[in-house]
């Protein structure tokens, strides 16, 4: 399950919007010269590197076709594509000069299916094309993917073929969060530290007793909780040379303008088998992490927090059992301000109170934005 959102600030949305479809205009003249000798290639490239985003225009969503159990490469497209910061990233690839670098060139076939869903007429296109470029890269067709590690795997695919070091750094200031992971020996109090990096923020929806998280504020304190390490989870301690008690714990230093939660609703059964967790879980429409964590929950300055307000910006959800199932998206066009339901090649605009209160049979894969 994942939740995406976007930074705050309703009353700088307007002027932000407006600059980055001007930004968007600008990036045609950083297009880079194709060396192949064809010019209608050429002028297709430099063409692709203008189109808005898909929810940079006031048209009617486009839904994608479902190519063989594409359901959940399909939600998270919408998610990425619908996403103008993303989008805006996008439009300034490099283009790979050979077809053959363009047919495995994930971040280009995007930018060709963005052109597709952009200018045409049809209610839906179909994804085949980065279907089977993703293939080269072990991304099945007519498997059930789970949605946070098929994210992942899209993500590292995009950041790793961007041959512009100022777009990788960019991807990473949208979708990164960092925090500082802290182990303390109980007996001589000695600590370390660690400082990582994770693309969602995958938090439990039960606690350590296998009891219900009731809410999505209750599931961020759970995940930053301070949390014992004894009997056989004991740290070797350098100081005191054995094994001891230790207390592992984590902060929050930095979170992108687009943060991706993934509420992990499985559990693993005595059996082994994987088992689904469908119980209901409220998650808001505005979240701000400063009213949810303690200051010992954070390391980072008062700047930086101020930044951490969101708005729920789409949700991936899955309906069906852990085996078997079926995906769809729910996102808010950053334009219009409207909420559509992204259902493969249906697409519908919905209400807000859809995205808010999801019965329990759903699982939800939840992008917060940050409008800043």
């Amino acid at each position: 399950v994942l939740l995406m959102g976007q930074r705050s600030g309703r009353q700088e949305r307007s002027k932000k919007l407006e600059l980055a479809l001007s930004e968007t205009m600008k990036a045609e003249t950083e297009v880079q010269n194709n060396k192949e000798e064809d010019k209608e290639p050429k002028a297709k490239d430099q063409r692709l590197t203008s189109v808005f985003g898909v929810a940079d225009l006031k048209n009617e969503a486009i839904g994608l076709y479902n190519v063989g159990q594409s359901c959940c490469l399909n939600s998270l497209l919408q998610v990425f594509l619908m996403n103008i910061r993303f989008t805006g990233i996008l439009r300034r690839i490099t283009v790979p000069p050979h077809a053959a670098q363009k047919r495995r060139n994930v971040p280009y076939q995007m930018l060709l299916l963005l052109e597709e869903m952009q200018c045409g007429k049809q209610k839906a296109v179909s994804p085949t094309a980065l279907a089977c470029c993703l293939s080269v890269y072990r991304v099945k067709l007519f498997v059930q993917h789970d949605a946070a590690q098929l994210f992942l795997t899209l993500w590292n695919l995009i950041k790793r073929q961007m041959k512009k070091p100022q777009l990788v750094e960019e991807l990473n200031d949208l979708y990164t969060i960092c925090v500082q992971e802290h182990l303390a020996c109980q007996k001589c109090s000695s600590e370390s530290k660690r400082n990582s990096s994770m693309l969602t923020l995958p938090l439990p929806v039960l606690d350590s007793s296998s009891h219900m998280l009731k809410t999505l504020e209750d599931c961020l304190q759970y995940f930053f909780h301070p949390e014992e390490l004894t009997d056989h989870n004991m740290c070797f301690c350098e100081q005191c040379g054995r094994k001891t008690p230790f207390l592992q714990s984590m902060k929050l230093v930095h979170l992108p303008q687009t943060l991706t939660i993934h509420l992990k609703r499985f559990c693993f059964e005595k059996s082994a088998d994987i088992h689904k967790l469908s119980h209901y879980l409220p998650f808001p429409q505005d979240l701000d992490f400063n009213a949810v964590l303690t200051e010992n929950q954070c390391q980072a300055d008062d700047n930086e927090k101020a930044a951490w307000k969101y708005e729920l910006f789409a949700v991936v959800a899955h309906s069906g059992s852990a085996s078997c199932g079926h995906y769809c998206a729910y996102i808010r066009s950053l334009t219009e301000c409207k909420w559509y339901c992204f259902n493969d090649s249906e697409v519908c605009q919905v209400r807000r109170q859809i995205h808010i209160s999801f019965v329990a049979s759903w699982t939800l894969l939840q992008n917060l934005i940050q409008s800043d």
